[in-house]
């Protein structure tokens, strides 16, 4: 009986999320901010959400494909119920997105051990990093516009 309902949920699992795109954002050729960008995606875009990789979701949008960020989609279904819904479109719901539409989470969990293994700097971002520094001087400066005064905290 369970084989039987797994092989009737099976390809409702393999389907598809329908998303919306809530702001302006690039789509990438890989799940990278440096990779090469595939083309724009405008606010409110529909798109199907796929696989996830880290912070980023493979999506399809007319007959473009590539990843977004994964803060940049609302999710259709699960915030979308109905009240009242139940039975085997809530079965469906829950097979389909892992949730029955009460409460939904969207997060970064951490890396894995593969992935700190294969970790590799990025020039590019330590560069753009760099670029919010501020020095010693300019701290001070800013400070002392906004009337801030230096204070030592005792560490317990």
């Amino acid at each position: 009986m369970r084989l039987a309902l797994l092989l009737f949920l099976a390809p409702a699992l393999c389907l598809a999320e329908p998303a919306t795109v809530i702001r302006a954002t690039e789509l990438k050729q890989a799940p990278a901010t440096d990779a090469a960008t595939v083309s724009s995606l405008a606010e409110n875009t529909a798109v199907d959400a796929g696989e996830r990789k880290g912070g980023w979701t493979r999506v399809k949008a007319g007959s473009s494909e590539g990843w977004v960020r994964m803060l940049s989609l609302r999710y259709a279904g699960a915030g979308d119920a109905k009240q009242g819904d139940a039975g085997v479109s809530q079965l469906l719901n829950v097979a389909r997105t892992g949730t029955s539409g009460t409460q939904v989470t969207t997060g970064v969990r951490g890396l894995d051990a593969e992935q700190l293994a294969n970790a590799r700097p990025n020039p590019a971002e330590v560069k753009k990093l760099e670029g919010y520094s501020a020095s010693k001087e300019g701290a001070e400066g800013f400070a002392g516009k906004g009337n801030l005064r230096s204070q030592r905290v005792e560490y317990r």
